[in-house]
């Protein structure tokens, strides 16, 4: 049951949608041609966009916002809490944990130690870090593009949502555990063979970072990214439990129907680490990927190898850490979604970063709010839309950090 002043902070956030509905330079982002090489795309649906996020919170979401950046024009919208104790009102301007979207930052900072010629992307993981994986074939791309095989350890870990989570809110793995978990499996495929989701892909891919630069991800996401590109709001805080300033607190939604929300804001996330550990707003996300795919951060050369793909399901590829969503209008936008508890987060830009869409809600562990926030791409990228034909609406996966057992439609 929500307590009162929760409901008072409901009716706040309602309240406040259509105040923070208000462009921070235009009614609505522009709908001409956005950046070189891109083609116009429709106006944005700002009332379907809104309508989104209300439904993500009939369904189960305390809170839900999104922001959209075009061409100097931003639109901002939420609703709901940040804080179902409280009853403050959720807003763009807080913190959240991303997930999986931690996976690009990985893949970006690999790729310019490619750019340095520090690292080969067909060379085996085994030559730089002697050892490790028990098949010297698995290669560098092959991790990044999650067709290594390694069997993906938080389907065991989390095959029961809270108490799974419980069991390792306060631990701190090394990396080598999480890879040895990962290990006590058979591989599912051999290496190169097909695309299967799998965490363990992205603590390698953290590895080769410590290993080739010497420094932590941190250290590096730091020099490399943030500081570079001034994202004031996106910190690698692990295995600190804390999320620093203002932020949304996350609610993991128990496997059992009616359970009450658990609050998993406090965590060390060390579950994850450079699959899914970073902690970001959803401004400084449709920062980091218009400057990624706007050629910023990498050579054109390293950006093409992130963009080649591989099927990853209905309507969706993926290339290097970089997953692209093929929309209803025919316009494809390229970023990353992430699960982690108490958050769903989608990230996505059009193909030269001209528009931005980072949306996000604070509960997990629900698959119709996951689905339900699809929505927002389609809203953000195709404009007004007719309802989709019976029977072919797209589905999202309804996890990618976590178990896909685990889910609770």
């Amino acid at each position: 049951m929500v307590s009162a002043t929760a409901r008072r902070g409901t009716v706040v956030g309602a309240v406040l949608l259509s105040l923070l509905a208000v462009p921070a330079h235009a009614a609505a982002p522009r709908d001409s041609t956005l950046a070189t090489g891109e083609v116009a795309l429709p106006k944005p649906d700002l009332d379907g966009l809104r309508a989104d996020l209300r439904t993500a919170r009939r369904q189960g979401a305390p809170g839900a916002a999104a922001r959209i950046d075009a061409q100097g024009s931003t639109f901002r919208t939420a609703t709901g809490v940040a804080d179902r104790a409280t009853g403050r009102a959720l807003g763009n301007a807080d913190r959240f944990r991303v997930g999986s979207v931690t996976k690009i930052f990985t893949a970006t900072v690999l790729l310019q130690l490619v750019d340095e010629r520090k690292l080969r992307l067909d060379a085996p993981v085994n030559r730089y870090l002697p050892g490790l994986l028990p098949d010297g074939r698995i290669t560098v791309r092959h991790v990044l593009s999650h067709r290594s095989g390694l069997y993906d350890y938080t389907n065991d870990m989390f095959a029961r949502t809270v108490p799974g989570f419980e069991a390792v809110r306060d631990k701190v793995f090394t990396y080598r555990q999480l890879v040895d978990r990962s290990l006590r499996r058979p591989r599912t495929n051999t290496p190169g063979a097909v695309y299967a989701y799998s965490n363990t892909n992205f603590v390698v891919a953290g590895m080769l970072v410590e290993k080739l630069t010497g420094h932590s991800v941190r250290t590096e996401y730091q020099d490399r990214i943030i500081e570079p590109l001034k994202l004031r709001d996106t910190f690698y805080v692990h295995p600190s439990t804390r999320i620093p300033g203002r932020h949304a607190s996350g609610y993991l939604t128990p496997d059992r129907a009616g359970a009450p929300l658990v609050d998993a804001t406090r965590q060390t996330a060390s579950w994850a680490q450079s699959a899914g550990a970073i902690v970001s707003t959803t401004r400084d996300l449709n920062t980091f990927l218009r400057a990624l795919l706007g050629g910023r951060l990498t050579s054109a050369a390293q950006l093409a190898q992130m963009r080649r793909w591989v099927p990853a399901g209905a309507n969706q590829a993926y290339g290097l850490g970089l997953r692209r969503r093929d929309l209803s209008c025919g316009v494809s936008v390229y970023g990353h979604t992430g699960a982690v508890q108490g958050y769903y987060t989608y990230a996505f830009a059009s193909k030269s970063g001209g528009r931005s869409l980072a949306a996000f809600v604070n509960t997990s562990n629900n698959g119709t709010v996951h689905a339900t926030m699809l929505g927002t791409l389609e809203s953000a990228f195709c404009g007004k839309r007719a309802k989709a034909p019976r029977g072919r609406t797209a589905l999202a996966e309804r996890h990618e950090d976590i178990a896909a057992g685990a889910a609770r439609d």
